[in-house]
């Protein structure tokens, strides 16, 4: 008989540990984690071209920018490794152990639900299933339940402890499915003698006389300190009408009630105005769900209100404090940080969910802020599924398979990755790349070399990947080789490898898609006094193909009736650097779907930007990166000339 949730949740507990005990102790070798820095974003969305005001601004803040010693983060990726990141350091930032103010997570819920992306394109509204990552890392899909749900939370809390102040606190938010469950974990992470509050969030609920219970109205919020010299400032919220009503205008005409002195001595007046207002207790009744219609509303499933967010972080959090959120969702915590004056860092392994707070951001004029990633997993959901002495030459050998190559010889691929066809007097070299990094153009030169050399040379070479610099459309076209291909693994194959049942059921039915590509217009400079105009204009996005996308066959034909038909309309987001060194990705200039400031369009980005930057002598290395609605990103560059006097 199986043990029971109870008898399972010491080991659980133990094994988190063991597994974050572990994390902490790599972070001093050479191979521990670290963040590449994808965008450094300077909030500037296109508005309307008669709008003075916005660039002046736009000008101002690309004049400050780098200017201050901290720079927020919005980081992509597993949680587990992003928290691995921080307390290891960077040469931008050192580590952060002990110096974060303030932990606030929603995680989810165990709550069984099917989370599934709606993506509305012009005259279609598609359902996109969670990648296999998503599913792997934080699904409620995983095959021992609520074991599982413990299993991926007890390490992230045990980091967590580790990145917080001695003068910190943390805030889980939970419901009904695991709360009892997680309190546990809390009090062995952190100590039940260190618990400060199980605070109710009591929100509006739909209430049925057919339910066969109470209706649910509330969430709970878990508050456990450091230590004992955690940062704290008292709340208060306005008076209830029947406190108001004791209070009476005395001879002054100033409001003010008589209260009996416990010390002694008679009366005492009170004056309203000295007053600050009732003290928020632990039953929070005056906050309401995210309002359909409200203006901080973006269409996420689980997102909370800026007012939650906003109590949680007055209360706990000094001024230029940092807050930490690893769940970052929606993007509430790191827009109500931003609002409040304090730092910030969130991460989120959902490419929408990062989307999503990447465009908030931008909408509320946010502070410069940096996007960062730690990389994609599917060596960890391949060893999830296979074991965990499986490595990437066991992965490399199964996609190889299922592409229709066999072994190159053991003594000429060390590392397993390569593969051969010869069909029809045709000798093609198959290079699968590894899953842990993105392919990028040193890795199409090296499969070209080995074309070239390995065996006595090849007629062609294929380069499959899993994750891809957004640069590769515009390197391959670069590059110029007809005797190249590069394809795309499909993102799902490992979950697929899953529900089929093995390879050799799958073996003909997987199909590597080739890239997406984005192309403009010849970019144009013109002058006027100490500044430029850069006119950039999109000409056309190619998305790779529909079957690399997690859809079902009627969700693919509404896709390929958008792409044949309006190409453009497949971006979610494109952004401008008018320097671009070939490392950073300095972002002055972005649009976004729902950015209705310029043409009233929200289904759709312009496909022109006018940016306005400082006068430069000589060339101007101008690079454009798109995202498409599902999260795939493309990148192109155009030196473009000074103009003559």
């Amino acid at each position: 008989m199986s043990k029971s949730l109870l008898e399972q949740l010491p080991r659980i507990v133990a094994d988190g540990r063991a597994q974050a005990e572990r994390i902490l102790e790599g972070l001093e070798g050479k191979h521990r984690i670290g963040l590449q820095t994808r965008e450094w974003v300077l909030p500037s969305k296109d508005v309307s071209a008669g709008d003075w005001i916005a660039q002046a601004e736009r000008r101002a803040r690309l004049g400050e920018a780098g200017q201050d010693d901290w720079t927020n983060r919005l980081i992509y990726g597993d949680n587990l490794l992003a928290m691995a990141a921080l307390l290891a350091g960077d040469e931008r930032t050192p580590s952060l152990r002990g110096k974060v103010d303030l932990i606030y997570i929603d995680p989810p819920f165990d709550s069984k639900a099917d989370y599934r992306t709606k993506v509305t394109l012009p005259g279609v509204e598609l359902e996109q299933r969670p990648t296999v990552i998503e599913q792997f890392a934080y699904s409620d899909t995983w095959s021992d339940g609520t074991a599982s749900y413990l299993a991926m939370i007890v390490p992230r809390l045990v980091l967590m402890r580790e990145l917080l102040s001695s003068t910190g606190s943390i805030y889980v938010h939970l419901d009904w499915h695991v709360s009892h469950y997680v309190k546990v974990a809390l009090d062995e992470v952190f100590g039940k003698e260190n618990l400060r509050n199980e605070v109710v969030w009591s929100y509006f609920g739909f209430k049925r006389s057919t339910a066969r219970k109470f209706p649910q109205k509330h969430d709970l919020i878990f508050s456990y300190a450091k230590s004992d010299e955690y940062f704290w400032k008292t709340q208060f919220k306005p008076h209830n009408p029947d406190y108001l009503k004791r209070f009476r205008p005395d001879e002054t005409g100033r409001l003010c009630r008589s209260d009996v002195n416990p010390t002694g001595g008679g009366s005492r007046k009170i004056y309203l105005d000295e007053v600050e207002g009732d003290i928020v207790d632990s039953v929070w009744d005056d906050i309401p769900p995210v309002n359909p219609v409200a203006n901080e509303r973006v269409d996420y499933a689980t997102q909370k209100p800026e007012k939650l967010l906003d109590r949680v972080i007055s209360s706990s959090c000094p001024e230029n404090g940092l807050v930490l959120d690893i769940f970052g969702g929606s993007g509430t915590t790191a827009a109500s940080a931003e609002r409040l004056g304090r730092r910030w860092i969130t991460t989120d392994l959902g490419k929408p969910a990062c989307m999503i707070m990447r465009k908030r951001l931008i909408d509320q004029g946010a502070k410069p802020f940096l996007y960062q990633a730690v990389g994609d997993y599917q060596v960890e959901a391949a060893r999830s599924h296979f074991g965990r002495s499986m490595r990437i030459g066991d992965l490399s050998e199964i996609v190889l398979s299922l592409y229709g190559a066999l072994p190159v010889p053991a003594e000429e691929n060390p590392l397993r990755n390569l593969g051969q066809i010869v069909f029809g007097g045709k000798k093609t070299l198959v290079l699968a790349d590894s899953p842990s990094k993105l392919t990028g153009v040193a890795t199409l030169r090296k499969a070209q070399a080995l074309r070239d050399s390995l065996m006595g040379g090849w007629d062609r070479v294929v380069v499959l990947g899993w994750n891809f610099e957004p640069s590769i459309g515009d390197d391959i076209g670069k590059l110029a080789d007809e005797r190249l291909e590069v394809l795309v693994i499909p993102p799902d194959l490992i979950d697929r490898l899953k529900k089929k049942g093995g390879i050799e059921k799958l073996r003909g039915q997987v199909r590597f898609s080739s890239l997406q590509y984005l192309s403009l217009k010849p970019v144009v400079r013109e002058r006027s006094g100490e500044e430029e105009t850069l006119k950039v204009t999109l000409a056309n996005y190619v998305l790779l193909s529909p079957e690399a996308i997690n859809l079902d066959d009627e969700n693919r034909v509404k896709l390929l009736k958008v792409m044949n038909a309006e190409p453009l309309a497949l971006i979610e987001y494109w952004a401008v650097d008018p320097d671009y060194d070939g490392q950073v990705f300095r972002s002055v200039w972005q649009d976004y779907r729902g950015n209705t400031a310029n043409d009233g369009d929200a289904l759709r980005v312009v496909a022109r930007a006018d940016v306005v930057v400082p006068r430069k002598a000589g060339d101007r290395r101008v690079c454009v990166r798109a995202v498409d609605v599902f999260g795939f990103e493309a990148e192109v560059v155009q030196v473009v000339a000074e103009p003559g006097p």
